[in-house]
């Protein structure tokens, strides 16, 4: 398993285009894992469940840079703020005030994703586009000191037909130069273009992602 998992991490990473980071998601895989993507200079993991995050993040590594890739309620939030580098699923201002709310008790500025719903699927969480217009037109962002939104996240829909998963991807792009350009234009974080997983990564680097989240391709399926 650990000799699949070391091939696995350089496959995908050789497959990656310039410019593009992986996110390794590790989530429901136990620490040794993790450590043998660790040992081949994976640096990027990704964890969805508080408690488990927390968990590896005592035991593991200390330069790992964690991401929260999951739905984040907000009285969870306390016990990541703490040592999360990325929360990537923003979906709405009120978790958003409160990661700054939470930050602001270590002195600690907090990179985010706002989490973009484009798929069909009810079950996704996110921002409608029309929503995340009308969160950062009212401007209340802008007052907190302790959150830096670096992108856009998103997950297409889960079906085998690749146009509409790339038309989902294009979307999202369009939405990021729309929103870039008409508030974040002079702001350099606001680059991330997070989408695409396992099997649709390579179609999300078609669509300019420069973030994807890859789990079951480096780490099998879950444990």
């Amino acid at each position: 398993m650990e000799y699949d998992i070391r091939r696995n991490i350089h496959d995908v990473s050789d497959s990656l285009r310039p410019g593009v980071e992986l996110v390794a998601v590790s989530k429901y895989h136990p620490d040794e894992h993790i450590k043998a993507a660790y040992m081949e200079g994976q640096r990027v993991f990704g964890e969805s469940h508080e408690r488990e995050l927390t968990e590896k993040y005592r035991t593991l590594p200390k330069d790992i840079r964690w991401h929260f890739i999951g739905h984040l309620q907000t009285n969870k939030v306390k016990y990541i703020v703490p040592y999360i580098s990325m929360i990537d699923s923003v979906d709405s201002f009120k978790l958003l005030k409160e990661i700054d709310r939470q930050a602001a008790k270590y002195e600690r500025i907090i990179d985010v994703l706002l989490e973009i719903r484009v798929a069909q699927e009810e079950t996704k969480y996110g921002f409608l586009p029309d929503e995340c217009r009308r969160m950062l037109d009212a401007g209340q962002w802008r007052e907190l000191d302790h959150v830096r939104i670096c992108g856009l996240m998103t997950m297409a829909s889960n079906v085998d037909d690749e146009n509409q998963i790339r038309s989902e991807f294009e979307q999202a792009a369009a939405l990021f130069d729309e929103i870039k350009q008409q508030y974040f234009a002079d702001n350099e974080a606001f680059r991330e273009r997070s989408w695409g997983m396992s099997d649709d990564y390579h179609i999300a680097m078609d669509c300019r992602s420069t973030m994807v989240r890859v789990g079951s391709k480096i780490f099998g399926p879950r444990i």
